[in-house]
């Protein structure tokens, strides 16, 4: 399974870096834009944006999964393989993010470089990005690539989504489910929301509801990332293997910000309605 998912992520990444290519973004611009700026915080619209590549690069639910995986693995009950585990895991969880905040750059980086420098800055919608890829940048692939991308990336969500419920019905709330069962009201759940979305507000509204969703995993952040700040820094739970001092004061400051950013946009779509 770990398998599957690595070759669809594999798959994206490698279709948005050709993408990336195809477009040739200017680099000044891209180094540029990873500045935080403060009219980000001023412009609901751009915090908006901004707080749901958070959700859409970190997931809460993976910080669940990630945690999960280092059982599956052959270690032994002693402190060197232990601390051995803990050195993977935090390699295979780095790689990972990494691999999503490139990803998630590269969908900004190829927009901003395709449509918004081509005078297409109107282009909001998946569909419409397919169409005009291949004319605008004069590769034949470029809309195919993007459609591959879109297509591993469903898939790879799905996966991972999938066990990270399972991993907390099963270790959380003890409650397990048949296999085909889980699969059906997962995907019920999925499906039915994207359903009445495009039955009642068209097909546009679906990139709407994509971003609210990533917006939707920001917010629930706090609650994946405040836990396992407090438990992995608690001497009496995790003995050697407590966090040192440095990495609980990085650690916190980021959950502080991350709680800092939900409430200032949750503080101005109350006060703009």
């Amino acid at each position: 399974m770990e398998g599957l998912v690595i070759l669809l992520v594999a798959t994206v990444g490698i279709s948005f870096f050709a993408e990336i290519i195809f477009s040739r973004p200017d680099l000044g611009g891209i180094l540029q834009g990873y500045i935080p700026k403060p009219e980000t915080l001023q412009n609901q619209e751009m915090l908006y944006i901004a707080i749901g590549i958070l959700g859409a690069t970190v997931m809460p639910h993976n910080l669940y999964l990630h945690s999960s995986i280092v059982q599956t693995r052959d270690w032994e009950a002693t402190s060197e393989k232990r601390w051995e585990a803990i050195k993977f895991s935090t390699i295979d969880s780095t790689i990972a993010l990494s691999l999503a905040l490139f990803i998630n750059s590269a969908i900004l980086i190829v927009s901003a470089a395709t449509f918004h420098f081509s005078g297409n800055q109107n282009v909001a919608e998946i569909q419409d990005a397919y169409k005009l890829l291949t004319p605008l940048l004069g590769v034949s692939a470029a809309s195919a690539i993007f459609g591959v991308a879109l297509l591993a990336s469903g898939q790879s969500s799905t996966l991972t989504a999938t066990l990270a419920g399972q991993i907390v019905m099963e270790g959380f709330l003890q409650f397990s489910l048949p296999s085909w069962l889980r699969r059906l009201v997962t995907r019920l759940l999925a499906i039915i929301p994207a359903l009445i979305a495009i039955i009642f507000f068209g097909e546009n509204s679906t990139s709407s509801l994509i971003v609210l969703s990533q917006v939707i995993l920001s917010l629930q952040l706090p609650f994946a990332v405040i836990p396992l700040v407090m438990f992995t820094s608690n001497h009496r739970l995790m003995g050697e293997f407590v966090n040192p001092l440095w990495l609980k004061t990085l650690a916190g400051l980021v959950a502080i910000i991350i709680v800092c950013l939900n409430i200032w946009l949750l503080l101005q779509t109350i006060f703009s309605v």
